[in-house]
């Protein structure tokens, strides 16, 4: 059996690319090919690409109370859907030329929830949507303390309208068993601490 990744970036052709819509988003339209599995190349077709620049996530935790801290804030991709569009999530930001996520994290903790973050366990970096969009994430656990945390928050002129909320880690965990936590970042930020939850408390014990 052949093992994958026997193909790299350079076996993709792009003919021709152009950008169909520029608002606050991106939107490109490409005219590709590349060769299949089976020896013979794909004939030219299209695809319409979100062009989306990486951001960074964070799951503030108190590994000395157990709590972490989660943002409630509207969706507009929610909409139409059997759901409420204000959402549970975590810190979170786009990466700004010559950032590093690192540097995100702690910018969006201060504007998003008044946190400063003590260390930043790294999670992992995923491709959001990869068939449709540029994007990656960047995770991580940001250690706090929780003493005093949670208020409103955001950016006014930006058009962000933040409430940040305490929850047991036990309580937070099951509202991703429940579907109450349904995004992907907070789903997999929380599978993480549960995970990794012995190891973070004890490292915080004296």
């Amino acid at each position: 059996m052949t093992k994958p990744f026997q193909f790299t970036a350079s076996d993709v052709k792009v003919e021709k690319r152009e950008t169909v819509f520029q608002g606050f988003f991106r939107m490109d339209k490409l005219w590709l090919t590349h060769p299949r599995f089976d020896g013979r190349e794909m004939p030219v077709f299209t695809r319409e690409l979100f062009v989306r620049g990486d951001a960074t996530c964070v799951l503030p935790y108190d590994p000395v109370r157990d709590e972490v801290v989660l943002l409630e804030q509207f969706r507009l991709g929610v909409l139409g859907r059997d759901q409420s569009p204000w959402l549970l999530e975590l810190v979170a930001g786009m990466n700004e030329d010559g950032e590093s996520p690192e540097d995100v994290a702690q910018r969006e903790g201060q504007e998003e929830a008044g946190l400063t973050f003590s260390r930043l366990h790294r999670i992992c970096d995923y491709l959001v949507s990869p068939g449709g969009t540029t994007e990656m994430v960047h995770l991580f656990c940001g250690l706090i303390s929780t003493e005093g945390a949670g208020g409103l928050f955001g950016v006014e002129h930006e058009h962000e309208d933040i409430r940040a909320h305490v929850f047991s880690a036990e309580e937070a965990i099951g509202m991703i068993r429940d579907g109450r936590i349904n995004n992907a970042a907070a789903i997999i930020a929380l599978q993480w601490l549960e995970l990794n939850h012995s190891s973070l408390r004890k490292e915080a014990t004296p």
